[in-house]
């Protein structure tokens, strides 16, 4: 999403945000970074992780007024780890800030400064079985004794993981984000292993679109100035030559294909596939040798009808997690410094959590350094139906997002800024100078969900296995097909798709 702000030139994600923890990429990932001319070293100079500190921002929780009688914004009593802010030192003063009552204050204190194991007793593998056979808010109301405001407040905090409430999520996927109530139990070492523990810093101004973007230059160098991640994020795109008769690789865009299927064969033996699509009103029909598949799981049933049925039910059984990113353009951000304010959760509000843009700044970027200065604000809601299992609030949370318009999102936005920020000085209509909505009622891939889904069920196992196989000299390649709703989940996913193509077995 792009923006012009007297005369600043703003950029934000609309889509995939980072890349997270390269240092735990496959060798297939790591090499396409390196071949793109991406180096995630670089971020440690582009990405500031001193802004917050030198401009006395943090991270908030915000009580809207429908909920809690009036608007207040108290300081994250749990801090943002992914963004470099830490909890207070001192919990009593902000949890008595909170408007809950005492009954709910007594008893999040105790959740957050208890240090007792709360499973005392049970082996480390009878704890791990006990997580993940209840849900978080299970956990906290059945063996915490945690009032039920208290589970509500921690109930949101999963939404930007999972995309659902802790309602749906199990307790050990909480203790794996290390919530409070299971950072006592001893089970640090079982939980994170050896993993590289890397900040939250390898993002683009435009999130992975800049990875999106160094692919185009890589196959058509004509199309995109751009050749490196220094340069990429500012180079302008020559659409036309993307499409171009004298390139040996064609990108069509608004090319919907709706038909895949095996010819008999090509005259020397071997099946061809041709593929039919529509842009305009007319519909265009192509052959190839081999084919890959690497759209939404359940878009290819529909197009491809030589499928044997076992594989269109794997196809169709994941659901994909609906959300939304919303890029809002201020003007200035004096509000937000005077609120102390670069991030914030919200506990019952629509907008579920926000923050300021990531201070990247970049050879061709300059990121927003001073509060008179335009800057991006990211906005994200998640469209969910609590006491629902994950994939039925999915398919509900969709159907929502179907009937909310523009108009829609633009007022929950005006009334949700203006009750947190109106006390420090801002004002919608003279500090807001754009919004985009990126609905996306088809957005993570589904990843297994272990309070609903079989505990044998993972990377290698599942019916995403079964789904991506390939069918004569059709392949599937998408993040679906790896279960794993990250960048480097579907670039493992081509390679895989590619390998199979180009083995001998097809």
């Amino acid at each position: 999403n792009e923006f012009n702000v007297d005369g600043h030139h703003l950029i934000g994600y609309g889509g995939s945000q980072s890349i997270e923890a390269p240092a735990n990429y496959s060798h297939t990932a790591r090499t396409l970074l390196n071949d793109l001319g991406i180096n995630p070293e670089r971020f440690y100079d582009y990405y500031d992780r001193d802004f917050t500190t030198h401009n006395q921002l943090g991270s908030h929780w915000f009580f809207d007024a429908s909920h809690f009688g009036k608007p207040s914004l108290t300081p994250n009593p749990l801090g943002a780890d992914w963004l470099g802010i830490s909890p207070p030192s001192r919990m009593e003063p902000i949890v008595d800030a909170m408007p809950i009552s005492l009954a709910g204050k007594a008893g999040f204190l105790r959740l957050l400064t208890d240090p007792r194991d709360w499973l005392e007793g049970k082996t480390t593998q009878e704890k791990i079985e006990f997580l993940r056979s209840k849900s978080y808010e299970q956990y906290l109301r059945d063996d915490l004794a945690m009032p039920e405001e208290v589970i509500v407040l921690l109930r949101n905090r999963a939404h930007g993981l999972w995309a659902v409430g802790y309602d749906a999520v199990s307790a050990l996927a909480a203790a794996h984000s290390a919530e409070p109530g299971t950072t006592t139990l001893g089970l640090e070492d079982v939980l994170w292993g050896d993993e590289a523990e890397e900040p939250y810093i390898f993002h683009f101004p435009d999130g992975n679109a800049s990875i999106a973007r160094l692919l185009v230059h890589k196959l058509i160098p004509a199309a995109i100035a751009g050749g490196d991640m220094d340069d990429v994020v500012t180079a302008a795109l020559d659409y036309p030559r993307l499409d171009s008769a004298d390139s040996p690789v064609r990108i069509r865009l608004n090319s919907t294909v709706v038909d895949v299927r095996h010819e008999s064969t090509d005259g020397a033996g071997a099946p061809k596939v041709n593929v039919t699509y529509h842009s305009g009103a007319k519909s265009y029909q192509v052959s190839a040798k081999q084919v890959i598949l690497a759209c939404y799981n359940h878009v290819i049933p529909h197009i491809c009808p030589e499928l044997p049925n076992e594989q269109v039910e794997a196809l169709r059984w994941p659901e994909k997690a609906p959300l939304v990113y919303t890029n809002v353009a201020l003007k200035n951000w004096r509000a937000f410094k005077k609120a102390e304010l670069f991030h914030f959760q919200a506990l019952r509000d629509f907008w579920v959590y926000g923050a300021l843009d990531f201070p990247v700044s970049m050879p061709r970027y300059e990121y927003s350094r001073d509060p008179n200065q335009p800057i991006v604000l990211h906005m994200v809601h998640v469209p969910t139906d609590p006491g629902k299992p994950a994939r039925a609030q999915y398919r509900e949370g969709r159907r929502k997002l179907l009937g909310l318009r523009f108009e829609d999102f633009e007022a929950h936005l005006r009334r949700q800024l203006m009750e947190m920020l109106a006390p420090y000085g801002f004002d919608f209509d003279a500090d807001v100078a754009a919004i985009t909505v990126n609905r996306w009622p088809h957005g993570y891939a589904y990843e297994y969900i272990d309070l609903w889904d079989p505990p044998e069920w993972g990377p290698e196992n599942g019916p995403h296995v079964i789904a991506r196989k390939p069918l004569g000299n059709i392949a599937i390649a998408n993040s679906d097909s790896s279960a794993y709703a990250y960048v480097n989940g579907a670039i493992d996913a081509a390679r895989r798709a590619v390998d199979e193509l180009q083995s001998g077995q097809l």
